[in-house]
């Protein structure tokens, strides 16, 4: 007895939609911005380096409430301190179960120093995400016109498009051209921004008691 099978119909491949017209304008417009300074309040006061950086995450300093950036690495983790800049804990050497956010359900690593005790949630490599706006209205945008190269938008004009003038309304803070970028994000304060890449942390306050500082590796 012969078995007859129905062949099923070739796959067609789906037909890419067309541009509309104002993305490619938009495109270019990216492309064009150079990376400028944040503007007021909002001020850089840390890069640090952090060789094989997987993520970061934010917490409150339980006695100043600065907020503090946690970066977790290949080589351990650190703690920052997001008005001054100042790396203030260092583990080295974390328990193999805990080193990784991705050993825990909600991606997260036990803090150290002042936030010894609590766990941290960790944003980057192995997912998780930091906040993108704030209460009063700044917006952190991730765009990609030249894959695989992220760029960083600060903006007040509610987000893309961005109509008006690049450096009134939104400004290109940050081109991650040289290395991963793993997270960019506020603080849950809204008064830090931090970006992290493969390689490194940058960190801009708008709270005003703190000195400029760059940080050894993390």
């Amino acid at each position: 007895m012969t078995k007859w099978t129905k062949k099923e119909a070739p796959v067609k491949p789906d037909r890419e939609p067309e541009l509309s017209a104002y993305q490619p304008t938009m495109r270019r417009r990216l492309l064009a911005a150079p990376v400028v300074p944040a503007p007021e309040p909002w001020q850089r006061i840390a890069y640090v380096p952090v060789g094989g950086l997987l993520g970061i995450g934010f917490a409150s300093h339980p006695d100043t409430g600065h907020d503090l950036v946690m970066a977790v690495s290949h080589d351990g983790h650190g703690l920052f301190d997001a008005v001054t800049g100042e790396k203030i804990a260092r583990d080295r050497d974390p328990d193999p179960e805990d080193s990784t956010p991705d050993e825990a359900i909600d991606l997260s690593c036990p803090g150290l120093g002042p936030i010894a005790g609590s766990r941290v949630h960790i944003a980057g490599l192995f997912g998780g995400g930091l906040h993108t706006t704030t209460a009063d209205g700044w917006i952190l945008e991730v765009v990609v016109p030249a894959w695989p190269h992220e760029r960083v938008l600060l903006s007040r004009d509610g987000g893309l498009p961005h109509r008006g003038p690049h450096g009134e309304q939104w400004w290109h803070i940050f081109h991650s051209s040289y290395s991963e970028l793993r997270a960019a994000g506020f603080s849950p304060s809204g008064q830090t921004i931090a970006v992290a890449t493969s390689s490194d942390v940058s960190l801009w306050t708008r709270v005003t008691d703190h000195s400029p500082a760059d940080s050894s590796e993390a």
